[in-house]
């Protein structure tokens, strides 16, 4: 409450006042934030030791309530169209700890974010990275973007609006996914050149004299013909800001395709890495940077500001973000 929205919102006017979409990004972060408290060993177990759980419950109770007050500003001040909430500890759960216990301990608060997101009329991702064999990918499906069935009752889980999807194990994996986006009118993000630096120890191998990032890129060219919108198909792809050039090829394989571009900012993409990822309309791609604006006051560049005006920060990277993609794109 004391962060000068206000003030934010006339610095920023600039960037929030076209007919651009305006996204925020969350680290859903609940796990991390009980990290900060303790060390990770002490942080599992807590999660399941019912002398601590219900603290551990009060502690995500009041993170979620204070990621709502952030959005409830940021709707005010920036007129936000979506929020991106990054599953940033999801896919690790299998090793530490059992899927009841991540539908006790932290399923009901990401509902909770993602209700609340959708009472303010928001589009929300959910980067989840998910993909396993037909009948787990199912279920995965049904809970992140579709219904589920227990007895004669139907539930909705998480209800996002989009889902990223991890294509390894080919089309079986994904194709219950694609079956709940056509019941559902949801829509997916699927992996195909990931802006990781060993991305390419398997996305860059040559088959049949071609990169499998190329083939992925026509698969899902070809998942997104069945299921088109008005001028884009629902199933987008995710194409990482560091390899520009991989991405100029994959635009032109993916015409209609909507593009997540991670990897700005922190992991070094820039504005000028990304004219290819967008159509010549100035649409079709949507730039996400996290730790860049997040942690900004720990980068030499903003390092001035120091931890405590760390919002003062943020803000700067956003607005050097901004300048930097608009000035790309001519």
């Amino acid at each position: 409450d004391s962060w000068d929205w206000e003030g934010s919102a006339k610095k920023n006017a600039r960037y929030v006042s076209g007919n651009d979409p305006v996204w925020t990004v969350q680290f859903s972060g609940l796990f991390e934030r009980l990290i900060s408290f303790m060390d990770f060993e002490y942080a599992a177990v807590a999660l399941i030791d019912e002398s601590q759980k219900e603290a551990v419950k009060d502690l995500f109770e009041a993170v979620t309530d204070t990621y709502i007050k952030i959005l409830d500003h940021s709707i005010e001040a920036y007129h936000v169209d979506g929020y991106l909430l990054h599953d940033d500890w999801g896919s690790q759960r299998a090793p530490f700890f059992s899927k009841a216990t991540w539908l006790d301990m932290i399923a009901p608060y990401v509902k909770k974010m993602v209700d609340y997101c959708h009472s303010k009329d928001l589009v929300v991702i959910g980067d989840i990275k998910r993909g396993d064999i037909g009948s787990t990918s199912a279920a995965y499906a049904s809970g992140h973007l579709g219904k589920v069935q227990v007895g004669s009752k139907c539930y909705t889980a998480f209800n996002e609006d989009f889902a990223t999807v991890n294509p390894y194990l080919g089309s079986d994996g994904v194709k219950p996914f694609l079956e709940v986006c056509r019941e559902e009118g949801k829509g997916l993000f699927i992996l195909v050149k990931t802006s990781n630096p060993s991305s390419g120890e398997f996305q860059d191998r040559l088959i049949d004299g071609r990169p499998l990032y190329e083939l992925v890129g026509e698969k899902v060219a070809q998942w997104g013909r069945e299921h088109m919108g008005d001028s884009y198909s629902y199933i987008g792809a995710v194409v990482g800001a560091t390899y520009p050039e991989m991405g100029k090829i994959l635009r032109k394989i993916m015409p209609k395709t909507f593009i997540l571009v991670p990897g700005y900012g922190a992991q070094g993409g820039k504005g000028k890495d990304l004219a290819h990822f967008f159509n010549e309309d100035g649409y079709g791609a949507i730039v996400n940077s996290s730790r860049g604006i997040i942690a900004a006051y720990k980068q030499e560049a903003y390092a001035a500001f120091g931890a405590e005006q760390f919002g003062d920060a943020s803000r700067a990277a956003v607005e050097d973000m901004a300048k930097d993609i608009r000035e790309a794109l001519g």
